[in-house]
């Protein structure tokens, strides 16, 4: 569903919202020796991808691929050791756009939606907050926090003299929702924003944010581990393994022909009501490698059922492919002349990702 670009629109319907490239952030590990350094988990990993106007991005992984370590980087709750953000035509950190404004714009809705909130504050301060710090006048402030909090289902009068424990889940997500919107952001980054909630309430709180897309003019990166979730509520997805994007498309693509084998393996872990099609062996053999010594080449090599020996030395490259039906995969069996026995032979007019790493 097309929804309509906001005023303050800058690089016209064309260019993505967020362009991310060469995002890297590694967490360095104490040495077992004084003085000797310990390595350092590799969370996120050279990592490039845009968000469209408009759109909903669904990402998707194991735990610990770098889910959630990448949306703190967007939101800038975390600083990248490396890395470009341009925000609508505009890099981030520039005179053009100035770290504070770009805050104001991109917003994020955490999992836990308890601890997400001050205890200490009322429901009505927690929304207003955001604004009083970007200079809007206290009363306008409270206007607005009561404005969203009737958008978002919960009646001013009986919600925003509450304190957060004397709401349930699903109404302090609504109060969290509401306390992202109050700065009138364009992006909002969603961190298992429903995975906490009960069926019900989650169907409640999804058609709640379609509602709020369509009316606000919002773009969405959501981040999950229910698949059918992202695939009802995605535009597109994007799948990372290991602090890695390996295959990112259009959602009916990518659920409905899958082309790297990790991508596979995870939607066919998804039980299904079908007595005709139960799993009968696991899709993946063994735990994620140690993201402190990942492997070498593809990261993916070891737990591959298509691996090669060219796969643990030549690292792949996230290119557009045919067989992703537009997409982009990270995969040797589609990067031609990479040596794997199902790459295509002669160089196509396949591209590689500009900003990717080189093999």
């Amino acid at each position: 569903m097309k929804t309509a670009l906001p005023d303050d629109d800058v690089g016209g319907p064309a260019q993505p919202l967020l362009s991310v490239r060469g995002l890297v952030r590694h967490f360095p590990l104490r040495g077992v020796m004084p003085g000797r350094p310990g390595g350092s988990v590799k969370a996120v990993d050279e990592v490039s991808f845009d968000i469209r106007k408009g759109e909903t991005l669904g990402v998707v992984g194991e735990s610990g691929c770098g889910k959630s370590t990448t949306a703190r980087l967007l939101t800038q709750l975390a600083k990248p050791d490396r890395g470009e953000f341009v925000f609508d035509a505009e890099t981030v950190g520039s005179h053009a756009l100035p770290l504070r404004r770009y805050r104001s714009q991109v917003q994020m809705v955490f999992q836990d939606s308890y601890s997400s909130l001050n205890p200490r504050m009322t429901i009505e301060d927690s929304i207003a907050f955001a604004p009083r710090v970007h200079g809007v006048s206290r009363r306008e402030a409270v206007e607005r926090a009561h404005r969203l909090l009737m958008r978002v289902g919960l009646d001013p009068a009986r919600f925003a003299g509450r304190f957060p424990h004397e709401l349930s889940g699903g109404q302090r997500q609504r109060v969290n929702i509401a306390r992202a919107l109050a700065l009138r952001p364009r992006l909002v980054v969603l961190d298992e924003a429903v995975s906490a909630l009960d069926k019900s309430v989650e169907a409640q709180v999804l058609n709640l944010l379609l509602d709020l897309k369509e009316e606000f003019g919002l773009t969405y990166l959501f981040i999950s581990h229910d698949l059918s979730v992202v695939q009802y509520l995605c535009d597109r997805v994007l799948v990372m393994y290991l602090g890695k994007v390996v295959e990112i498309g259009d959602t009916e693509q990518i659920f409905a022909r899958p082309a790297h084998p990790y991508t596979r393996a995870l939607l066919s872990s998804v039980p299904s009501m079908d007595p005709d099609r139960r799993t009968l062996t696991a899709p993946l053999a063994g735990d994620p490698p140690n993201p402190v010594d990942p492997p070498a080449g593809c990261h993916f090599h070891p737990r591959c059922s298509h691996a090669e020996a060219v796969c643990a030395t030549r690292r792949p490259t996230l290119r557009t492919t045919d067989e992703a039906g537009g997409g982009e995969v990270a995969c040797l069996m589609y990067e031609p002349g990479s040596t794997h026995s199902a790459a295509p032979h002669a160089v196509s007019g396949a591209a590689a990702r500009p900003g990717s790493l080189a093999a």
